[in-house]
């Protein structure tokens, strides 16, 4: 059973979305946690969130201003810590287009700096985030976390004789994170008109604390190089639409660059080292460094079948927009109405 009271944690893009949520999870479940770091670039949004979590109440949250391709600053931040979640990233795909080369310096360089401070300062668990762009990758962003998940179960490979293990968490679209539709929506239904990129699009659907949930569990039971992904419903992006605005005119506006039309997450080639773990499918290395028969009996995992795929299309558990509803007033609006 994860138990974080006297450990020290550090989450990188600690101000983000995810962040946030992970930071409200862990100071309710474990109140006795020593140190827990908040590391990012973004001084207004450390600004905010220490009114939310101040130092006076949680006595044991620190704000670190550091970005994640400064090694130094990151090995300063990394002193007697257990546990590093690594949620920092540049994540706009558009900008990240745009800007490659910004890009690959945080998510390849970033992630390196990451594992590098994590392995020189006693570390002894680090979670990745990672998203469903990595999987097949048809843009920049989708590649360079594609990279930085393949660094991260690699560096099981060279910890030496380190107590320290490394996983990813892979999942789709957040439900009401920062650049996601839900919000977009929500501002753009008064005005009557709802812009629709493509009407055949399907995403994945996980609440916050689904991502959340999902981090917890790696730290707790990962062995050292799964990337993990959630068995979670699709919803069509029109019934999205319909949930927000049902008034509203839909208007198709054509994809986005670098944008597909259903979210993948496994892919068939993936499907020889997919194993079903119950709530949740784990990718594992090719040349894992444990006992893949030990590791099997004792999550009683299942290969899945050759060719298996995963994707928000082929999905068989599926969100309507009156669902889609209720989980807006739920976890994001709750004074909500159409």
């Amino acid at each position: 059973m994860l138990d974080l009271n006297g450990k020290s944690i550090l989450i990188t893009g600690g101000t983000g979305s995810l962040g946030k949520h992970l930071t409200k999870n862990i100071l309710e479940k474990f109140p006795q946690v020593k140190r827990l770091v908040i590391y990012s670039r973004d001084e207004q949004k450390q600004f905010e969130m220490a009114q939310e979590f101040p130092k006076s109440k949680y006595d044991g949250i620190r704000y670190f201003i550091g970005d994640v391709r400064d090694y130094k600053r990151l090995e300063r931040a990394m002193q007697d810590i257990d546990y590093v979640i690594h949620a920092a990233a540049m994540k706009h795909v558009p900008i990240a287009e745009y800007n490659p080369d910004e890009c690959v310096k945080t998510n390849i360089h970033g992630a390196q700096n990451v594992i590098d401070a994590c392995l020189a300062m006693g570390v002894t668990n680090v979670v990745a985030l990672s998203t469903d762009k990595a999987c097949a990758p048809i843009n920049l962003y989708g590649a360079t976390k594609l990279a930085s998940d393949k660094l991260f179960v690699a560096a099981n490979n060279i910890k030496g004789k380190r107590q320290i293990k490394f996983s990813v968490v892979r999942y789709g679209n957040v439900m009401g994170s920062n650049g996601s539709v839900i919000p977009f929506f929500m501002k753009k239904r008064n005005e009557g008109v709802l812009p629709i990129t493509d009407p055949n699009m399907t995403r994945f659907n996980i609440s916050l604390q689904g991502g959340v949930d999902m981090v917890l569990h790696a730290m707790e039971t990962a062995w050292g190089g799964e990337i993990f992904v959630p068995k979670i419903p699709s919803y069509k992006i029109t019934d999205v639409a319909n949930a927000v605005g049902p008034n509203c005119k839909q208007e198709i506006v054509g994809i986005r660059p670098g944008e597909k039309v259903h979210e993948e997450m496994i892919t068939s080639s993936d499907s020889f080292t997919t194993y079903d773990l119950g709530k949740y499918y784990a990718i594992l290395p090719q040349a894992p460094n444990f006992n893949l028969d030990d590791y099997i009996k004792h999550f009683n995992a299942k290969l899945v079948k050759q060719g298996f795929q995963y994707n928000s299309g082929e999905n068989t558990e599926w969100v309507s927009a009156e669902e889609i509803r209720a989980l807006i007033k739920e976890h994001l609006y709750p004074d909500f109405t159409v």
